[in-house]
This record gives C-alpha cells, sequence and structure tokens, in this order.
C-alpha cells in the first residue's frame, strides 16, 4: 500500500464512567511521521493509541483517516493500519507457522514475504511447530512486533514494544524497524524507553492533555 494516509484528531476526548482519561487533543500525523507518546503507567497513553485506531470511540472530538485529503470512512480505516500491543491476544492453540498463515488471511505480508520467510524474520524458526500456549511472555511479544510491522499497512501503532524482551531481542526489534518499517507511519506509545522510540522524529507527552 502506498503510505499517503494522514491521521487527525481534533477536540478527542475519552472517559471512563465520570473520570476523563484525557481531553481536548489535537493531533495531526502526517503521512510517514514517526511520534511518540510517553507516559506513565495508568497515564492514558494506551486509551490514546486505541482511540487513534478506532479501536475506541472517543466521547467527544472526532479522529478522521484521510488519504490526498479524501475521507476515509471508519469501516476502512482498520484496512490501513497494523498494531502490536499487550492487549492483543494470539490465538493460543495454533502453532507459530498457523498463526502466521491466519494473519496473512487478513492481511497480506509487505513485499509478499511467505509464511516461511516471517518465521525466519522472527527469530522464532525453531518453534515454527510449537504450540503458542507453550510460547513465553518474550516469544509472544516477539510474534506480535513480527506480524505488526511486517504487515502490507502504511501505519504502524506500537504499544510498549519493548515489554518482556531481553537486550538482545531488542536489538532484533530495533533491526525489524530500521529494515522493514522506516517507509511507514509510526506511532510508538512508551514509559519513555529511549530504545522503543529512538527513531521517532516527534514526541508527545500524555501531560499535555490532562
Amino acid at each position: 500500500m502506498q503510505n499517503t494516509i494522514d491521521i487527525k484528531l481534533s477536540s478527542a476526548g475519552k472517559k471512563f464512567g465520570r473520570e476523563w482519561i484525557f481531553r481536548k487533543v489535537n493531533l495531526d500525523i502526517v503521512a510517514g511521521q514517526k511520534i511518540a507518546i510517553l507516559g506513565l503507567n495508568g497515564s492514558g497513553k494506551s486509551t490514546l493509541l486505541q482511540a487513534l485506531t478506532g479501536y475506541l470511540t472517543l466521547n467527544e472530538g472526532e479522529l478522521t483517516y484521510s488519504i490526498n485529503q479524501e475521507k476515509i470512512e471508519g469501516e476502512l480505516q482498520y484496512t490501513y493500519i497494523s498494531l502490536a500491543s499487550p492487549y492483543l491476544e494470539l490465538v493460543e492453540d495454533f502453532t507459530l507457522q498457523e498463526q502466521i498463515e491466519h494473519a496473512a488471511i487478513y492481511k497480506a505480508f509487505f513485499n509478499n514475504l511467505t509464511t516461511e520467510n516471517i518465521v525466519e524474520l522472527s527469530g522464532l524458526a525453531a518453534h515454527k511447530d510449537k504450540y503458542i500456549k507453550l510460547f513465553s511472555s518474550g516469544m509472544k511479544q516477539r510474534l506480535k512486533l513480527t506480524l505488526a510491522i511486517l504487515a502490507d499497512a502504511p501505519i504502524l501503532f506500537l504499544d510498549e514494544p519493548t515489554t518482556n524482551l531481553d537486550a538482545t531481542v531488542i536489538d532484533w526489534y530495533k533491526s525489524m524497524i530500521a529494515n522493514y518499517a522506516m517507509h511507514k507511519t509510526i506511532v510508538v506509545c512508551s514509559n519513555s524507553i529511549k530504545d522503543e522510540y529512538s527513531f521517532c522524529d516527534k514526541v508527545i507527552t500524555m501531560e499535555d492533555f490532562k
């Protein structure tokens, strides 16, 4: 997909019960931009990310996706995004290979990468026939990142991407971004862990939206 999608939040607010998580958020994300959203645990950064993906409905304001200034209807927005997040579940009864094949049904992979290519790039080839329910938390996170980064979608959302990753795998993550995602728009939520967003050209903090 050609990366020409812009995202705009206008006077956006989200609350749970009577508590506002954020309010009056005005944010323009232009095609190809790399943005980090920083904040402590509980600051609302994951909620903001979910609102940007359309996963959560805003209580006030508007989310707009546009291509060449033409608005993209809400039900089509998901076709342009991929996401790796702690709250996204893998299919525990699938093997690694089956999970990759299942993901490909819904969204093709970048550059027509094959299942075998994806397995190799994940660094999990030794486990391709293992059930995901037997994976460690670090292996699951590595698989989530692989599927999101390599999806053929122009916008990549990453929520605390180095969660459960050791130093070696963090280097793998940074290499995957450098080799397969720098042509994309990227939004990263982070607890200010520099390794997660060192490639970003803009940084915002949740305190700006309280």
